[in-house]
C-alpha cells in the first residue's frame, strides 16, 4: 500500500470514528474527529490523559476559523499569516460546535494548521478537523518518529500512519488572545522573539497560571522514566551514579567525569533548531541506556532555547 493509499485509510478510519497516529511537523499526533465526543473520550481513555488538560484541533485551511471560533483579533490574524501552516497554536473563543470535551469546558480552543504535507492531506480527506494531542501516554516523551508510537501505544489504536520524522521534533507554540493582551501558554517550535517582533509585548504565563488552559503545561510532562536532573554549571556533574548526559553543543568527553556512559550532543553546531529536533529522540535513547540519572547542561533561553527548557524543566519533575 503506497502513501496516498495509507492516508486514504486513514482518513477512512476517522470518519468511522477512529482514531489514528499521524506525523505532523512538531510531533506524532493522535488524530480523531474534533466533531465526535465519543471518539474524542478514546483519545483521553488511551493516553491515560487527564479531563482537565485541553486538544489542540488541527485543520486544513482557514476556511474553518468561521465554523469553530467567534472572532479572530487582528493581532491573532497577523501570527495566522505569518506562521501558518506551521508550529504555531493559537487559542481563541470557541462556537459551540466545538465539543466541551475537546477544550476541557473552557471558553476558548486551541487551534493550528500543521505544515506537514501527510498531515495536511489526511485532514482534507477526512473533512474534518482533528483534535489531537501527542501519541504518547500523558507525561511521557512525545514521539517524533512512527516506531515511538507503535512502543508507548500499541495495539490501542486503529492505525498508525508513518510519515518518517518530525523536522521540528518539539511541540507546537501556543498563544492565548482570550485575554485583553496575547499570552504565551506554551513555548514552541514558533520563537517568541519572531511572534513579538509581529505583534509586540506578549505576556508569558507564569508556571502556576492557567495551567489548565493549554497542553503541556503540567507541571511533569515529557518525562523519562529514568530521573532527569539539570544542572546549573558543566563544571559540577555528580559522579556518584551512572548517568547519561544532554548537551546542546559538542563537549570534550575527556572533561567529563567516568560515570558519564552515554552522551547525546544535540547539535554539533550548537544550533537550537537542530537541538531541538534532536530532544526528545535523544531522551528516548539515554532513558533506554540502563542509567541511574541523566544529567542535562544549561542553555540560555533565547529561540528555540526557551522551549527546549521548558521541556527539560517539566521531564526533570519527580
Amino acid at each position: 500500500m503506497d502513501g496516498a493509499e495509507q492516508i486514504s485509510r486513514a482518513a477512512g478510519i476517522i470518519k468511522q470514528g477512529g482514531v489514528v497516529a499521524f506525523p505532523t511537523e512538531t510531533v506524532y499526533g493522535l488524530g480523531t474527529n474534533a466533531f465526535n465526543e465519543k471518539s474524542v473520550a478514546r483519545v483521553f481513555e488511551v493516553k491515560k490523559r487527564p479531563s482537565f488538560d485541553p486538544l489542540i484541533v488541527h485543520i486544513d485551511n482557514e476556511n474553518w476559523l468561521t465554523e469553530l471560533v467567534h472572532r479572530i483579533p487582528e493581532k491573532a490574524k497577523i501570527l495566522i499569516d505569518a506562521f501558518w501552516p506551521g508550529p504555531l497554536s493559537i487559542v481563541l473563543p470557541k462556537r459551540s460546535k466545538v465539543p466541551d470535551i475537546v477544550t476541557a469546558g473552557l471558553p476558548g480552543v486551541a487551534l493550528r494548521m500543521p505544515s506537514n504535507l501527510v498531515a495536511l492531506t489526511l485532514i482534507r480527506e477526512a473533512g474534518v478537523p482533528l483534535a489531537a494531542p501527542s501519541a504518547n501516554p500523558f507525561g511521557a516523551i512525545s514521539p517524533t518518529l512512527a516506531s515511538h508510537v507503535k512502543e508507548q501505544l500499541g495495539e490501542d489504536i486503529d492505525m498508525i500512519l508513518d510519515g518518517g520524522p518530525c523536522s521540528v521534533g518539539i511541540e507546537s507554540t501556543v498563544i492565548s488572545f482570550l485575554e485583553s493582551e496575547p499570552v504565551l501558554l506554551r513555548a514552541g517550535g514558533a520563537e517568541l522573539e519572531e511572534i513579538q517582533k509581529l505583534i509586540g509585548k506578549v505576556k508569558v504565563a507564569s508556571a502556576m497560571e492557567h495551567i489548565s488552559h493549554s497542553p503541556g503545561r503540567c507541571e511533569r510532562h515529557y518525562s523519562p522514566s529514568t530521573p532527569l536532573t539539570r544542572l546549573s554549571d558543566p563544571k559540577y556533574i555528580p559522579t556518584e551514579l551512572r548517568a547519561g548526559l544532554i548537551s546542546v553543543a559538542p563537549i570534550e568527553k575527556k572533561n567529563l567525569p567516568p560515570n558519564i556512559v552515554s552522551v547525546e550532543i544535540l547539535s554539533g553546531s550548537g544550533d537550537l533548531r537542530e537541538a531541538a529536533c534532536n530532544l526528545f529522540a535523544a531522551m528516548r535513547r539515554l532513558d533506554s541506556s540502563d542509567l541511574e540519572v541523566i544529567y542535562s547542561l544549561p542553555l540560555s533561553n533565547q529561540g528555540l532555547g526557551l522551549a527546549i527548557n521548558d521541556r527539560l524543566s517539566r521531564a526533570a519533575v519527580r
